[in-house]
């Protein structure tokens, strides 16, 4: 087994064992969910403020591997698999940590939600323009319009840009944790903002590519 899934199997059983280790530490409401100021806007019980999150990390993780196998395309998501699987150990570490703010949280120690959480959401951003800028043409992964679908320089074009693009929006995201106030916009613009020129370019380069040919 790769060393990537060894460390998605080990993170996934550490969510269960932190679970059980502070499940009698833990409030019988637990806050669960914050809004874009940090401040708690809901609650739920302990044990699904607990397991709740691992079972989601847990289907997801289950999903992402399904994914090289089922995609039409699989023998181009071999060429950038390394990437994807590294992305799913960022991805679980990602849900660790927000499970760890929840913990701590719950424990009455006192920070910024949203401040804590920008950076590793900016983290996370930026390893997906990694990645997508080495993804290869597939229905399941990067950026997905029927223009990048229909054609391979489309597609890489496309791909080159947006993982830029993504990477930038990372950047700008981490922001989030010098303005927590202002947090949402430094998620929301950015990601709005890829979508929209992502689409608007593949469009773009699928004219220009049929047009010369």
């Amino acid at each position: 087994m790769k060393a990537s899934k060894w460390i998605s199997l080990v993170l996934l059983l550490s969510f269960y064992v932190t679970a059980l280790v502070f499940y009698q530490q833990m409030p019988a409401r637990m806050a669960s969910h914050w809004d874009s100021s940090g401040a708690v806007n809901g609650y739920t019980s302990r044990f699904l403020g607990l397991f709740l999150l691992p079972f989601i990390a847990t289907t997801l993780t289950a999903l992402f591997l399904a994914i090289p196998v089922i995609d039409p395309l699989k023998a181009n998501i071999a060429k950038f698999r390394l990437y994807f699987d590294w992305f799913i150990v960022l991805f679980l570490l990602f849900f660790e940590y927000l499970y760890i703010l929840t913990i701590l949280w719950n424990k009455n120690v006192v920070f910024d939600f949203t401040q804590a959480l920008m950076p590793a959401m900016g983290i996370l951003f930026i390893y997906i323009g990694i990645m997508i800028r080495n993804a290869k043409r597939n229905y399941m992964i990067g950026i997905r319009t029927p223009w990048t679908l229909a054609n391979d320089e489309v597609w890489n074009r496309t791909h080159s840009l947006g993982g830029k693009l993504f990477i930038a929006a990372g950047v700008l995201s981490s922001l989030g944790a010098i303005w927590p106030k202002y947090a949402i916009i430094f998620i929301m613009l950015p990601i709005l903002t890829v979508t929209f020129v992502t689409l608007i370019y593949s469009y773009i380069i699928y004219k220009q590519v049929t047009r010369s040919g």
